[in-house]
């Protein structure tokens, strides 16, 4: 039960920089947004390579998001559906399904389409705010925290200790 926590928080005091952490949990929104199995996770996993964020992070974010994607599959149908039937559209969606690449993206899809036209319109805000929290964590908590962290071992290890000779 702690040890997700326990992994992000370790994540947290990591030498990485902010932003890579950051990039790492955007590119989870729209990973863990989405329905797995989709053409656009390829580019989203090459981007997270190719700039070098935070694949721990990555990892992380992906399992939060997944579960937070199912909370909001109802959203995300509801804008997709909107967007699918909007009549203004209605001639780009037709050339777009007759396109074989486009047909292989899954578009027609109102979760998939709501999802990720909701995770792409979040990604950078998100990216700026997680690193501004990351950058906030490490200036003002970051050796609290490690000194608590440190107390609680020392304390974890008597009772170790201790419980030796109890038996």
């Amino acid at each position: 039960m702690w040890e997700p926590l326990l992994k992000f928080i370790k994540l947290l005091n990591s030498e990485q920089a902010p932003h890579q952490l950051s990039l790492g949990l955007a590119f989870a929104l729209i990973v863990g947004f989405t329905p797995t199995l989709s053409l656009h996770n390829l580019l989203v996993l090459f981007l997270l390579l190719m700039l070098r964020a935070n694949i721990s992070a990555f990892l992380l974010g992906w399992a939060i998001f997944s579960l937070l994607g199912l909370l909001l599959d109802p959203l995300f149908h509801l804008v997709g559906q909107n967007l699918l039937s909007q009549s203004s559209l209605h001639e780009m969606w037709t050339g777009m399904y007759n396109n074989s690449f486009w047909r292989l993206s899954h578009f027609n899809n109102t979760i998939l389409l709501g999802s990720l036209l909701i995770s792409v319109l979040a990604f950078i805000p998100f990216f700026f705010l997680s690193n501004r929290l990351i950058r906030l964590y490490r200036e003002r908590m970051q050796e609290r925290f490690k000194t608590f962290s440190q107390r609680f071992t020392k304390l974890f290890k008597i009772g170790q200790f201790a419980s030796r000779f109890s038996r």
